[in-house]
């Protein structure tokens, strides 16, 4: 399985500070079976910015690592970018990594709104060739209060990740279950960790899954996953269409 976005890279962001620290999640992931990782360290992010360069010596240093090891890991570089007017040019220049050298963006919007600008961003993108993913959209506020926020970004061509610990209930019983209608109105397309250390945000990845298993979100399931190793393929997504969302029944679970 893949884990297409990860807060694995040690002392670039908010994830771990030692690479002993990178390598236990390392050990965790296997036991999750997780058998390739795309890092996705804060980019432009107003705390955080890991530099193009850095994550690709760390990737190649933590790579050798897992070989020495024998630990059945493969990495792959990434960022998690945050939304900006000046995403084009950074990419240009190459000072953004895409998903594994893929034609796809993680791209973070702020926690409570979802700018005028992004679907010129989104089309700007595309207009490159490159593919947005909308991280973790279901702790986006304007998404919750307005789910159709969501959808006017999936119909310009953007796509959206789900967050293990989100489905888990990780972040309350809310947000599990705004996660849930995401899946269900087929407005999520990838299925990420967004782990961050081995305490206060670990993986859950097995246990997000399960919870969807315990919905009967079978279907779901396998079309998340294999989104994720289209990523690392390079290769278009499997697609359905988007349901609509009754929005007063967003307003109640966002209420409580």
């Amino acid at each position: 399985m893949v884990d297409m976005h990860s807060h694995i890279l040690w002392n670039v962001d908010d994830g771990p500070k030692t690479m002993a620290d990178t390598m236990r999640l390392f050990e965790q992931a296997v036991k999750e079976g997780i058998k390739e990782i795309i890092a996705t360290p804060h980019c432009y992010h107003p705390l955080y910015h890991a530099n193009y360069n850095a994550v690709k010596n760390q990737i190649h240093l933590l790579q050798s690592e897992l070989t020495k090891k024998s630990i059945p890991l493969t990495l792959f570089t990434g960022h998690e970018v945050r939304l900006s007017e000046k995403i084009i040019p950074l990419y240009k220049t190459n000072q953004i990594h895409t998903l594994a050298c893929s034609n796809y963006m993680l791209l973070e919007l702020p926690s409570y709104t979802v700018p005028a600008y992004t679907i010129s961003i989104i089309r700007a993108l595309l207009s490159e060739g490159i593919t947005p993913i909308i991280a973790h959209p279901e702790r986006n506020k304007a998404i919750v209060e307005r789910p159709v926020n969501l959808e006017r970004l999936i119909c310009e061509g953007a796509k959206a990740q789900i967050t293990a610990g989100s489905l888990a209930g990780y972040f309350g019983r809310t947000i599990q279950k705004r996660s849930l209608e995401l899946v269900r109105a087929n407005l999520v397309h990838t299925y990420g960790s967004d782990v961050h250390n081995q305490s206060s945000r670990p993986f859950f990845f097995d246990a997000g899954l399960c919870y969807l298993e315990k919905k009967k979100e079978l279907d779901s399931i396998d079309i998340l996953l294999e989104n994720n190793a289209r990523i690392i393929e390079n290769q278009p997504f499997i697609i359905q269409e988007p349901c609509k969302i009754e929005v007063r029944k967003w307003w109640k679970i966002f209420k409580h």
